[in-house]
């Protein structure tokens, strides 16, 4: 069952990477995305049930998005980030997972 919600994280992350991407080429910067009213908004609900999305890190040249786990949706302990050079990391997961930095983790074993 949760290999199957994070699904939403990775696809969500993946899409705003675009959208930031796409923001810059307009506006040759990253700072003011991850905005309502924006070309990247954050994904939120009802779009989204499984994570939640932020933007820590904006600056002119760089950005970071992390996609953080509800836990009232039995995902604590998921945070997966994406960054402006397409680096997937994991950079949490639950007891009993383990994690692989460099790429995203989609299954207990730690395999990507």
């Amino acid at each position: 069952m949760r290999r199957s919600k994070i699904a939403e994280a990775t696809s969500q992350l993946s899409s705003m990477r675009v959208k930031l991407e796409q923001y810059f080429q307009d506006n040759r910067t990253y700072v003011g995305a991850c905005a309502a009213g924006t070309v990247a908004p954050l994904p939120a609900s009802p779009q989204v049930k499984y994570f939640t999305f932020t933007c820590p890190t904006l600056t002119a040249t760089t950005y970071t998005v992390t996609a953080t786990g509800v836990a009232g949706q039995g995902m604590t302990g998921f945070v997966y980030t994406i960054d402006q050079a397409n680096n997937r990391a994991t950079t949490s997961v639950p007891t009993g997972w383990n994690a692989a930095t460099n790429c995203w983790t989609l299954k207990k074993d730690g395999s990507c």
